[in-house]
């Protein structure tokens, strides 16, 4: 009977299996992937009430067609199930797209300190309005590894942008930053100040003198002291603008990965207002909100799905806690350096416990492989005493993962969400800076995950960087660096593999694999248009597909403009963009702009969230 059953089941997820319903719309005429292992492709697919009613061949599927059905031409493009965030920050997304951009090439300009000064007192001179409610001028993305000094800037650096106003610049890892000597004096940061627990104030060579860059806890302190001003209109924005960033790169469902605070109280207050494009499956900091109330009910397309913890740094920012001492330690540190774990054993163990005794699912930024074996013993002994608790963990980052983690990690059921986009984004400096040629090769190890039959998903961490579905493609399956080398053979993986890693898996690691991560009757009608069938056009070419429309529940949320024409925000904001969709944008190099033209820039989020900010300040609220 089981038997039968399945076949049944399997037959009903290629054909209609509904009986004298109509659909209110029908896609066809393009190559839709399914993501659904017994029909992995289908010629037509039928929604209704925001839910798929058949999808298999066309004369099947039209079957479903009325009076009043609307047939939806693919013109030959390509349909998957809308992307599925295995992790990201959608409320630091939508700060990244409300500051300067400070990303270097290919992402923005930020190739040496003298183009992010110029970045941020450009920026400084167009958002006057801005800088003054906030009072201060901030840059998100610099990368000290892609500079032309190859060093981070210094408070120094950042006093010939302004010395009456602080200036705060974030690293693209988000675990560091630096500030100007009017922030580390706002922020009351001086050479008696001591390191925090977790986190460490860069000092001058040979005194105790900060020189402007913060790691970790040390940067947080820096950051919360300077945002203050930020008030419920500018939080709201932020969460705003940070779905609309990941729709226009296919994401129907987004994942903030550590929430606490004023962001988590945005999320409500925006999910209870309705302008949530997309689910939002929120985190909070295990450490940091005591009574989370996960759920596995979306209300207003918003839940929180368990808690976030936080172990150690990042290995390009070189704060990542490793086993081995980094290939070429930090300037001011030995070589036997390994970087640091950002809390303690007793503490790592007191939240899993606390997490398992509660049965909430919990998901652990563990970067350093010594922070991946904290992770796992912390698992071990609370799956000890709750052996009953399915609460998928989850494992964030893994970069530097050994084989035998790897094994731990299948024994536990740990899920593990791996960060391929490394491979392209700080490969070179991988081998050459942080672990050598030895261990970079195996970072987000892929091929050991799949040799032992596991899911993964790779995910983006924006605003580490760009929520960019196709460039995590393109990762996943070529593992080529920026100087177009490739990283680790052994762990590239298939492109119909690596596109599960976005859509399937990932919709398991959130207990929502029945109705999202693939094309099948019953599931939701998410989905994601692309120019090209990645399963047919040369790997290399991959990360150059475009994000043409994004339909979450049936909608169509985002549509990717014609070039040339302007670009209109949301109505609740009442604005119109001053740019237009060309060549300039598609390569991502306006200057000082990130903008979302459809393949992803920013200038879209930046424009819209800054110019709400400037009609609050202006109106009063």
């Amino acid at each position: 009977m089981k038997t039968v059953l399945t076949i049944l089941a399997a037959f009903c997820s290629v054909t209609i299996c509904v009986a004298a319903q109509v659909a209110d719309t029908i896609y066809h005429n393009g190559a839709i992937i399914t993501v659904n292992d017994v029909a992995p492709t289908a010629e037509a697919v039928a929604v209704k009430d925001g839910r798929i009613l058949a999808v298999g061949a066309k004369d099947e599927v039209l079957k479903t067609r009325g009076d009043d059905t609307q047939l939806i031409n693919l013109g030959g493009k390509t349909m998957l199930p809308g992307f599925v965030d295995s992790h990201g920050h959608t409320y630091m997304i939508g700060l990244q797209a409300s500051t300067a951009n400070l990303l270097p090439p290919p992402d923005g300009t930020g190739k040496d300190i003298a183009s992010l000064q110029k970045l941020l007192v450009d920026w400084a001179k167009q958002r006057k309005e801005v800088v003054k409610k906030v009072g201060w001028i901030a840059g998100f993305g610099y990368d000290n590894s892609q500079l032309a000094e190859n060093r981070h800037p210094n408070k120094e650096d950042l006093d010939k942008v302004s010395t009456d106003l602080p200036v705060i610049i974030i690293h693209q890892s988000g675990h560091l930053g630096v500030g100007n000597s009017k922030a580390l004096e706002l922020a009351g940061i001086t050479a008696e100040t001591e390191n925090p627990k977790g986190g460490v104030f860069q000092r001058k060579e040979g005194s105790k003198e900060p020189s402007g860059v913060c790691e970790e806890y040390a940067f947080f302190m820096l950051v919360g002291k300077l945002a203050s001003n930020f008030d419920n209109p500018i939080n709201d924005a932020l969460v705003v603008e940070g779905a609309k960033l990941q729709a226009s790169f296919g994401y129907t469902t987004a994942q903030e990965g550590r929430a606490m605070g004023a962001g988590l109280d945005a999320m409500e207050r925006v999910a209870d207002s309705g302008e949530l494009p997309i689910d939002l499956v929120a985190y909070p900091d295990v450490l940091e909100v005591k009574d989370p109330k996960p759920s596995m009910e979306y209300k207003n397309g918003y839940r929180v799905g368990g808690v976030k913890l936080t172990i150690d740094g990042s290995p390009q920012g070189k704060t990542a806690w490793l086993t081995k001492p980094y290939f070429v330690p930090p300037p001011g540190q030995p070589k036997d350096y390994v970087g640091y774990a950002a809390i303690d054993e007793e503490t790592t163990f007191a939240a899993v416990e606390k997490a398992y005794a509660h049965g909430w699912q919990i998901l652990c930024h563990g970067n350093g492989d010594a922070a991946s074996d904290r992770f796992i013993a912390a698992i071990r002994k609370a799956e000890a005493k709750h052996p009953d608790v399915d609460n998928r963990p989850v494992l964030i980052h893994g970069q530097v993962l050994r084989e035998d983690q790897v094994d731990a990690l299948r024994e536990l059921r740990i899920f593990p969400s791996l960060f391929p986009m490394h491979t392209f984004y700080w490969g070179d400096y991988h081998r050459d800076s942080v672990l050598g040629p030895e261990r970079a090769p195996n970072i987000s190890p892929t091929g050991w995950v799949l040799k032992r039959g596991m899911m993964f998903g790779s995910h983006h961490d924006a605003p580490v960087a760009l929520p960019d579905s196709m460039r995590i493609l393109s990762a996943t399956v070529t593992r080529k660096t920026r100087t177009g080398k490739v990283l680790g053979p052994e762990h590239k993986v298939p492109v119909a593999t690596a596109l599960k890693a976005l859509t399937i898996w990932p919709a398991w690691q959130h207990f929502e694999e029945k109705t999202k991560g693939s094309i099948e009757v019953g599931k939701l009608a998410d989905f994601v248009v692309l120019s090209e069938n990645p399963l047919e056009i040369d790997e290399d070419k991959l990360a150059n597909i475009k994000i043409l429309e994004t339909i979450k529940r049936g909608k169509s949320i985002y549509k990717r403009p014609a070039e040339g024409a302007s670009i209109s925000a949301p109505a609740s904001f009442g604005i119109t963009l001053d740019h237009t969709v060309d060549e300039h944008c598609d390569g991502h190099s306006i200057p000082g702009f990130k903008a979302v033209c459809g393949d992803g820039c920013f200038n879209h989020g930046l424009s819209v969230m800054l110019r709400a900010i400037e009609s609050a300040s202006s109106s009063g609220d």
